[in-house]
């Protein structure tokens, strides 16, 4: 699904990533966890082909090269700042994002009322978007990613500011995707959120700096949570440096 091979990309006077090396497999939930500066946002830009790499390669779906128009139609985004349209309604800003993925005309109504089913915003559908609660606002982001089916769906903090239970369907709306064979790229601040992830990888000021998953990574640091993991391995690379 997304194979990078010493992908690293560099400005004037830093290094956003450096050698990065690794590779999605269908069906998974990926996470991307470090602080702030780590280059999470500068890796998910290289994958939607807006960042060019300064060395190494990405890869998409076997051979596509990131922002290519082939691979584009195959990636849903969800944005951690809002991205829809607060004077559209619900079910507006869903069928418009069906027709900018070309969605064919005869397909739109059924998926639009299937997503807002599976978001359950069917008695919000017609509710104009500002009149909504933040964590409607990020069900109906959460729509409008999906609706071309996509292959790769990458999520940019998909629970920043929402309710534990809607935190909660949000992860189990994840698995039941990956069931279908949708692979998931999650960027997270969340650790107990992190645990529920297939495989992990920690980024520090653009180095990876830990890959496995949550278990395999606290049984290395022989700790018990993923907060502990990363103080270990920050640690670690600290005095290696």
């Amino acid at each position: 699904m997304l194979n990078m091979q010493q992908a690293t990309v560099k400005f004037a006077d830093s290094v956003a990533l450096n050698g990065l090396t690794l590779s999605v497999e269908e069906g998974k939930v990926f996470g991307l966890l470090g602080p702030n500066g780590a280059g999470k946002t500068t890796l998910i830009r290289s994958l939607m082909g807006l960042q060019h790499l300064s060395e190494g390669s990405i890869r998409l779906f076997g051979d596509m090269l990131p922002g290519s128009a082939s691979s584009r139609t195959l990636i849903g985004y969800m944005p951690q700042l809002y991205a829809i349209y607060d004077q559209l309604t619900v079910r507006e800003n869903v069928r418009f994002f069906a027709e900018l993925y070309s969605v064919p005309s005869a397909l739109i109504n059924d998926r639009v009322d299937e997503l807002l089913h599976m978001t359950e915003l069917d008695n919000k559908a017609d509710a104009i978007l500002h009149t909504l609660s933040g964590g409607m606002k990020r069900r109906a982001m959460m729509a409008t990613a999906l609706v071309h089916k996509p292959r790769l769906l990458i999520l940019d903090e998909p629970t920043a500011g929402v309710d534990p239970i809607l935190r909660i369907k949000f992860w189990q709306w994840f698995r039941k995707l990956c069931d279908q064979g949708t692979s998931i790229l999650v960027t997270t601040h969340h650790i107990n959120e992190a645990e529920q992830c297939d495989d992990i990888v920690f980024l520090r000021a653009g180095t990876m700096i830990g890959h496995g998953t949550p278990q395999q990574l606290m049984d290395e640091q022989q700790v018990d949570n993923l907060d502990q993991v990363f103080i270990r391995l920050a640690e670690q690379t600290e005095v290696q440096a």
